[in-house]
């Protein structure tokens, strides 16, 4: 199964493309990344088709109103083509787009919305004054459940912009879900961080109706959520395990789990807060063996160092009955799933969270950890586990482990 954002990029490229998901659903194999250079290569390319049409068309703006244009416009010409026409005067005269939007009908101006050029966006939106009409209108593109198109005009938004729709659109799941198509993480934190400082109170609300929602809408929320600032993640986390029940968490992590999101959650849990990180620890969930087996399997499979120290981070809060039987479950995969994942633990600082599990294990427990990584544990990966345990003070409590990494096959 393809990861939460390679599904979201695959998504857009057929909505770019006018086909099915199912026509482009082979190249979740290229990865996210490569998927949307792909749809922005194509959206180029279907719109600079017709560049010399629209040119002719975006030589008129200067010369008609717009007080007597747009009224004929909206009542002659396709909402397609007006959109595609839109893209075109909005690159070449910024200014009079933005002006043109307080003139649009909002049913009008939704049609017209997903046909027009990205690029025009991007170069519209800093330019606009008045941005009431553009809230009205995002607030019917979310009525129409019009998600990526939402996620096209939010990539390009300012933070001004972003305040004032935050403030006139009170649609908190229609946010989540045009959140989860944005490409970007940093745009997602840029706009959450503007959120969190106007209105710390609307972070609550969409942790929380998130949390209660259906399965695709907690999809949503993490693919959001997982990509965002560290800080920001904290921030959420701490909002997340304060308000919420904890069984209805409990639900919240089984369902990502059996919809083979862990990856995903494990790279969140990897940076909330102290505080968050033991009540995670001690949520019922986490007694659920297949739910604890199912958080070592993927931590191991991924080689991922962010996903290893979310799995990491929990493990070592959880209570000494839960720890030894998480480590017994990362004994029992098989040696030759740990390939690398010495080196992985060295460059990415995470043998501390390795040494602290380790020492309230028994020692034939932690002489099998050892084994694990036993295989390709380098002299310079022997160094700095003994260093990490001589300054965290557990040389004593983690010696069958280090005797254990010390001995050559």
């Amino acid at each position: 199964m393809a990861d939460l954002i390679t599904r979201a990029a695959v998504v857009m490229l057929a909505r770019t493309l006018h086909v099915p998901v199912e026509k482009v659903k082979h190249l979740e194999s290229l990865g996210a990344e490569n998927v949307d250079a792909i749809r922005h290569r194509m959206a180029n390319t279907l719109y600079d088709e017709h560049a010399e049409v629209f040119k002719r068309i975006s030589a008129l703006v200067p010369i008609v109103p717009l007080k007597i244009a747009l009224p004929i416009v909206q009542k002659t010409v396709p909402a397609t083509m007006a959109g595609r026409a839109a893209g075109a005067v909005g690159l070449a005269h910024p200014k009079k787009a933005s002006s043109a939007l307080a003139l649009l009908q909002v049913d009008y101006a939704a049609d017209a919305a997903p046909y027009i050029d990205p690029r025009a966006v991007v170069k519209l939106a800093p330019v606009i004054d008045d941005h009431a009409p553009v809230v009205a209108i995002a607030r019917e593109v979310l009525r129409r459940k019009d998600y990526i198109t939402a996620a096209q005009f939010v990539e390009a938004a300012t933070p001004e912009l972003i305040r004032a729709v935050e403030q006139g659109i009170d649609d908190n799941e229609g946010l989540m879900r045009a959140g989860a198509f944005v490409h970007n993480g940093a745009i997602i934190s840029d706009i959450l961080r503007v959120i969190v400082e106007s209105n710390p109170a609307r972070v609550s609300d969409i942790i929380q109706a998130a949390a209660e929602g259906p399965t695709d809408l907690r999809l949503d929320a993490l693919s959001v959520l997982f990509r965002i600032d560290a800080d920001l993640i904290s921030t959420v986390g701490d909002v997340m395990f304060a308000e919420t029940d904890p069984l209805v968490l409990a639900d919240l992590f089984k369902s990502y789990l059996d919809e083979g999101a862990a990856p995903e959650l494990l790279t969140f849990a990897g940076h909330l807060s102290p505080s968050a990180l033991d009540s995670l620890a001690t949520n019922p969930v986490i007694e659920d063996d297949d739910v604890l087996f199912a958080v070592i399997r993927t931590a191991v499979a991924e080689r991922n160092p962010d996903v290893w120290r979310g799995m990491l981070d929990v493990a070592e809060r959880t209570a000494p009955g839960v720890q030894s039987r998480a480590v017994r479950m990362l004994t029992d995969i098989d040696v030759s799933e740990f390939d690398g994942v010495a080196a992985l633990a060295t460059e990415h600082g995470l043998w501390p969270s390795v040494l602290r599990l380790a020492a309230g294990q028994e020692p034939d427990l932690q002489a099998q950890m050892a084994s694990r990584f036993q295989a390709t544990v380098t002299d310079a990966d022997r160094a700095c586990i003994h260093e990490h345990a001589a300054a965290l003070g557990l040389t004593e409590q983690v010696a069958p482990l280090l005797a254990s990494l010390a001995a050559r096959d």
